[in-house]
């Protein structure tokens, strides 16, 4: 049977997992009384929950007499280096841009690595039944950004399909006949090459890692050349052509459907699973023992962004999660660096805790989640940037990053404002429609930690903000931190309604009555710029004497409630998150008073 491979590659919200469900149910993956979720390939509970897709996936579908396998991206560009390490298993990528909202960061990042690989893309205006489509506008802007990003005049002369994917059709024109994916397959038969299938021996460059309770340890890549059959002797290099290990493949999965089955023979060109091998990882190459050449990977981006993943040591450590000790933590992480090739672990300094690096806020406080939810509990310390250096003039450079923000009209003062005070350097300013403005800024990645909440306060819950790493340039001086300080518990037990309502004047609490609560915990944040401690398990006093008129009700103002990423760009360096699989809390660093006051005072002294 014939082969194509394609990885459908768009921005976020721009349609690809919905898009992959029509294509499934056209190419009658389904049977007619299958019960499918809808997006399909959003597999797991984070996934289904955000709405967005976080791991790269396969699928594959038949057509006439050709299987296309079919790789759905994320299209959020913190996880970006899954976009880019499976861009070496594909032949051509389908472009999917929103008809209203254009080419936005993250399709200019992934666009701009498959031009480099010489892919040539198919693009497909999406949503072009939206009110506020700008079919014409969008086709010039994405020639644009091909024309900006290098591309080659046969990647320029890319063909255009318009449809709606969740109507589930495409076509030659954007008034064109709604008949369905058709259009859309006939291209990519004819648009996109045969695999290219070298010479040789059985070789395969490992793309991605999953652990199968069942198989155990599964890597799905591409076969380059030659053929490969269950039981038969394998070897795996590393990148430098050194034997990693030895083994015997016990089973090749081969993706059919939305379904894996198992198949007796991985032809070159076919992009398959396989299960036996104990230390084969990303970037590895699985070749027969008489191969000695390595295959080499796409080299992906660093990290910009880190945080101390640390030991839980409050005092209510262990009462909630199971996995408390630091060899757990470490083989967990050291775990997740293996399969995702975007992360960085490495072992602190200080000890009980590891420094984890990876694109952005998201990123990581995916990782954290889906910790938290297998059991574990953490103390995680601010986000910060990775700096680097200047090797000619030793001169510290610090990420940045492009943000493109749309907002209504009347917000934009505001939105312009705050990201000055973040030493935001402002390119352009265009209407997006719609009374509507698009605001594209260059500003440095600490300037950006923990605004999204705050501009969504600022535009009443109306602006989008996107944003994509840029490069690394000069730093640019200090930023105002935060401007409040915070209410701090002085004694452990629990939180006391009557103790938190004659609070209320001090400042918004984060705690509610019944809470646990130890020294040191933020309770609420304080009006005023100083941190200050105090008694929420202090009651009302009883006594025999009763007034004429009836007590105070105690009525509360409902607390400030926090998210994960929300806890996370909220604290300051001398305070850490705690994650437990039940709570997410607010603490000092250090949690007896005076061993903070005793660290003010060296750093003062330092300073």
């Amino acid at each position: 049977m014939k082969l194509r491979n394609i990885a459908i590659i768009a921005h976020v919200d721009h349609g690809k997992t919905t898009l992959v469900d029509k294509l499934l149910q056209q190419a009658g993956s389904f049977r007619e009384n299958q019960r499918v979720a809808e997006r399909v390939m959003d597999s797991n509970d984070l996934e289904k929950e955000r709405g967005i897709t976080i791991l790269a996936k396969v699928t594959s579908v038949v057509w006439e007499d050709t299987r296309v396998n079919i790789v759905d991206t994320p299209g959020h560009a913190d996880f970006g280096g899954e976009v880019e390490r499976i861009l070496s298993m594909v032949d051509g990528v389908i472009v999917l841009v929103d008809a209203a909202e254009g080419p936005m960061p993250q399709t200019k990042f992934v666009v701009g690595k498959a031009l480099k690989l010489g892919l040539r893309p198919i693009v497909a205006i999406n949503k072009v039944d939206r009110p506020d489509a700008r079919i014409t506008e969008v086709v010039n802007e994405v020639f644009d950004l091909f024309a900006a990003l290098d591309a080659n005049d046969d990647q320029l002369d890319f063909p255009i399909l318009y449809g709606s994917g969740r109507n589930g059709w495409m076509a030659d024109a954007p008034d064109g006949a709604q008949d369905g994916m058709a259009p859309l397959f006939e291209l990519v038969l004819k648009h996109v090459p045969e695999p290219k299938v070298e010479e040789g021996e059985f070789r395969m460059l490992g793309t991605l890692l999953e652990a199968n309770p069942y198989l155990g340890r599964l890597i799905t890549g591409r076969v380059q050349s030659g053929s490969i059959k269950p039981n038969q002797n394998v070897k795996v290099l590393d990148n430098d052509g050194k034997v990693v290990e030895t083994g015997r493949v016990s089973k090749i999965l081969a993706f059919r459907g939305i379904e894996r089955a198992p198949i007796e023979v991985a032809e070159a060109g076919d992009i398959v699973a396989i299960a036996g091998l104990t230390k084969f990882n990303v970037a590895d190459t699985l070749c027969v023992p008489e191969v000695t050449e390595p295959l080499h990977a796409q080299p992906i981006d660093p990290p910009t962004l880190s945080m101390t993943f640390l030991v839980n040591d409050s005092p209510l450590a262990g009462t909630e999660g199971d996995k408390v000790t630091s060899r757990v933590i470490r083989d967990r992480l050291y775990k997740e660096a293996e399969g995702n090739v975007a992360l960085r672990v490495s072992d602190s300094p200080s000890a009980d805790s590891y420094v984890v690096e990876g694109r952005g806020e998201l990123q990581l406080a995916i990782l954290i989640e889906t910790m938290r939810r297998e059991g574990f509990e953490l103390g995680i310390s601010r986000p910060r940037v990775v700096y680097r250096q200047d090797e000619e003039s030793g001169e510290r450079l610090e990420p940045i990053e492009e943000v493109v923000v749309d907002v209504d009209e009347e917000h934009s003062g505001v939105v312009i404002q705050k990201m000055s005070e973040r030493k935001a350097d402002m390119l352009e300013m265009k209407p997006s429609g719609g009374n509507r403005l698009r605001l594209v800024f260059h500003a440095p990645t600490r300037g950006l930690i923990g605004y999204q909440g705050e501009l969504m306060t600022d535009t009443k819950g109306t602006a989008i903000m996107n944003r994509l790493f840029h490069a690394y340039s000069p730093w640019k001086g200090e930023l105002a931190g935060r401007r409040n300080g915070v209410l701090l518990s002085n004694d452990a037990g629990e939180a006391v309604a009557y103790a938190m309502w004659n609070l209320e004047d001090r400042g918004p609490m984060m705690i509610e009555p019944g809470w646990k609560v130890y020294q040191g915990m933020i309770i609420g944040q304080h009006t005023r710029e100083n941190d200050l401690e105090v008694n929420v398990l202090r009651g009302k006093k009883l006594t025999n004497i009763r007034a004429a008129g009836k007590d105070e009700a105690v009525r509360l103002t409902p607390p400030i409630r926090m998210t994960l990423e929300k806890a996370l760009a909220y604290i300051e360096n001398d305070e850490l998150v705690e994650v437990t699989p039940k709570s997410i809390r607010l603490r000092k660093t250090k949690l007896d008073p005076n061993e903070r006051k005793r660290a003010e005072r060296a750093k003062e002294l330092v300073d």
